[in-house]
Parts: structure tokens; sequence; C-alpha cells
């Protein structure tokens, strides 16, 4: 049975034009731009959004384009096949995705519910081109309303002594579910680092911290000892060295010494859930490209 939640994502998305976004990276270097275009233009392909940036200090270019699906001569497939001579001739590091091909996010959660409310009603309102096939978590607490959305919710416990059947556990329903993305909305674990390389670049955490500032557990009680004027969120790639990931996306809010920790966190959380939501759109829409720990993020 296909949840209310699901279905009125696919209504709001069915209506939206299919596109097909091509995603490179590679050595910067003359002609690849009139290559790819030259090559679009021979399926008559119209590019409805291009971006672009060439890195002086590591000497890469990246790229993004739009393609409208209807204007083009050939289907996916073809398109596929015949940039890969191009891709080949220049070295290129590159995905061709469809948007009426949504990818699939599973959500890990604790407790705190604040980043799952956020993105559960966006995904109902058609706002991230996705499907969420379930949610994950070590506690129970969120059950509920998960269910309600009419998404199947898994809980597995973790404790000190069972953390690495857990997370064998954990993979196994995202491997099930066919994740594509693996969203951390305040998971409150440490994942392995063979679990974080084996799925580099497919996990997103959000972290209640304007990083590298304050890493690790409560960095709003950290912030408060230091007398921040300025607390943030971040969110990022998880990696196997905690909270040091590539970025994708961050904000700040403005504070002053009458805020007490119980407000810092209050006002933290509505930083969280927007960028948390940010990031995973513009990840999404294939806007996110990694280059070592860094990122080239065209929004």
């Amino acid at each position: 049975m296909i949840g209310f939640a699901k279905q009125e994502n696919q209504k709001n998305m069915q209506s939206k034009k299919q596109k097909y976004i091509l995603s490179l990276q590679c050595p910067d270097q003359v002609g690849i731009v009139a290559a790819v275009s030259a090559y679009l233009a021979s399926q008559n392909g119209w590019i409805l959004e291009a971006d672009y940036h060439s890195d002086e200090a590591t000497g890469m270019f990246y790229m993004r384009q739009e393609i409208l699906a209807e204007s083009l001569k050939c289907d996916f497939e073809t398109l596929k096949n015949e940039f890969a001579p191009i891709a080949q001739k220049f070295n290129i590091e590159w995905s061709l995705t469809d948007s009426h091909a949504p990818k699939n996010v599973v959500i890990l959660i604790s407790k705190q519910d604040h980043c799952l409310n956020d993105l559960l009603h966006r995904y109902r309102m058609g706002n991230l081109n996705c499907n969420i096939p379930c949610v994950i978590s070590n506690h129970e607490d969120n059950r509920d309303f998960v269910e309600w959305h009419g998404i199947p919710f898994f809980y597995v416990p973790m404790t000190k002594d069972n953390k690495a059947e857990a997370f064998k556990e954990i993979e196994s329903i995202y491997q099930n579910h066919n994740g594509d993305v693996m969203v951390l909305a305040r998971f409150m674990q440490i994942l392995p680092a063979d679990l974080t390389e084996k799925y580099h670049g497919q996990i997103i955490n959000i972290h209640h911290s304007f990083l590298p500032s304050f890493i690790g557990g409560k960095p709003y009680h950290q912030a408060y000892e230091r007398g921040v004027k300025l607390i943030g969120a971040t969110c990022h790639y998880a990696t196997k060295d905690l909270d040091q990931g590539p970025i994708i996306e961050q904000d700040v809010i403005r504070i002053d010494h009458s805020h007490t920790i119980k407000d810092m966190i209050e006002l933290g959380r509505d930083v969280e859930k927007t960028v948390l939501a940010r990031a995973l759109k513009q990840h999404l829409e294939n806007r996110v490209m990694i280059y070592k720990n860094k990122t080239v993020v065209f929004s």
C-alpha cells in the first residue's frame, strides 16, 4: 500500500517537466564546454540551466546542465552511450540523471524529531524530488509519526555492546530498500569507518554547530561557554573523521549574552532543519560535486 505522503509527493512531482541532469568534473582544459554543447545541440537538446566553475587552485573544471528531455531526438540510454566517448576524451568523471527517476532517501533518526518532521513535510508537498522508502531509528519514539505518513519504520536497538551488529542491520535495511542516500537527521550515533567509506558521498549528516568549531557532542554548551555571538548548523557528507567531511551547506543565527543554553538549542533547531533540507535538495538535484574534502555547489 502506498502511503499518502508518497501519493501527495508523486502528484506534485508529476506536474513538473522531465529533465536530464548532466554533472561532470575533470582536469581543466580548452574545448570541454564546446564539445559538450556541440553534442547536445546535435541532439536538439534544449539547455534549461547551465553552471560552470574553473578552480585555479586545483586545476579542475566543473559543469552542470539541465536538459529538457522532450526536446531531445534520442532517449536517455542513447544519450548516456553517445556521451561516453566525449567523457573519455577529456578524462571526465560524470553522471546523467533523470528527474523522473527520483533517488531513494533512507532517513536515520534517534529521538529528536524536528529535522524528520521538516523533511517529511517537504516530501509530502513535493519539494524534495525523492522517494522515502523507510525510516530507521535506534529508538521507538517516532514510530507512530512515521507510520502515520505511510512510511515503514524500522527499530534497530543499539547499545555499546551491539553496535557492530546494529550497523550491519542498518546497512541491510538500506540495501533492501535500494537506498541511494542515507540522511542522518539527528541520528546520535557515530557511524563505523567502513560504512562511511563504502557509501562515500551518499551519507548526509546535519551537525548542530557551525563547523569546524565545536565538533562532537553538546556544541551549544561549548558555544555558550565561549560566549559566541553567532550559532549555526552545518550539513556535510559523513566520513570516517567525525564531523570533518565535505561541507554542503551552512547557516547561522545571531545571539547575545541574554540567551541561555535552552534558547540557543531552540533557535538552533530552526537553523538545523533548514540547512539539512537545503543540502538534501541540492544533493538530489545533482548540484553538489565533491573534490577531496571540499565541494562545489551550484545553487
